[in-house]
């Protein structure tokens, strides 16, 4: 199955992603993580990419879609997938359709996550990642054994800086302007299912995995 996970930043489509590849099986394409591998990495990619995250605002489109094209080749990939992170904009929407095509498949459905403003704000603000083995924590929901510091690698924890609470504010700036849109234009295409990210996880995987299983997934 190929899905595309929609949402502002900070409600949780990597979270279950990670969860909808552990029990199906399809392998989860962010571009975040890929991004940010490419800053650690310092590459070219990278260097350019970094101006843009750390300003809040998207990468550019020639950049990301040419990541996308590549991960959704390889035989990982044949028999589905859970985009997390992309589209982020119609245009990209509409080069995704054309990669796609390209394969002879298309997109099984898009999931819109809901959640208010105010929650959004405090679950980014509140993360707290491991710049050595890139485990991710929460202050609040998931904090770490010793405050501050990993609990896998003993390193200390740093927040990013697209979580400081000034970057999200551009972040769900550029979201409103650039991504949102995307609702409609996948509503229009009759690909849209809307879900509730709001509560504990593991409520909203409830929620998803009935939305799935509708689906035919198994």
């Amino acid at each position: 199955m190929r899905l595309v996970f929609l949402g502002a930043p900070g409600v949780g489509k990597g979270t279950q992603a990670d969860r909808v590849t552990a029990q199906f099986g399809w392998p989860k394409i962010s571009t975040g993580d890929i991004l940010r591998e490419a800053v650690r990495n310092q590459t070219a990619l990278g260097i350019e990419a970094k101006k843009s995250m750390d300003a809040g605002k998207l990468v550019p489109d020639n950049v990301v879609i040419g990541m996308v094209r590549a991960k959704v080749a390889e035989p990982l990939c044949q028999n589905g997938f859970v985009l997390d992170g992309f589209p982020r904009t119609v245009p990209q929407a509409e080069e995704l359709s054309g990669i796609l095509a390209e394969r002879g498949v298309s997109l099984d459905r898009v999931i819109n996550f809901r959640v208010s403003r105010e929650d959004v704000i405090r679950r980014l603000s509140g993360r707290r990642s491991c710049p050595k083995c890139q485990s991710v924590f929460h202050v609040d929901f998931a904090a770490p054994k010793i405050e501050g510091q990993c609990d896998r690698c003993g390193a200390l924890l740093v927040q990013r800086s697209d979580d400081k609470p000034e970057t999200i504010e551009a972040r769900l700036k550029v979201y409103d302007e650039q991504t949102a849109p995307l609702i409609a234009y996948y509503e229009k295409k009759k690909a849209l299912s809307e879900l509730d990210g709001s509560g504990d996880m593991t409520h909203v995987y409830d929620r998803l995995s009935k939305v799935l299983v509708g689906l035919g997934a198994k």
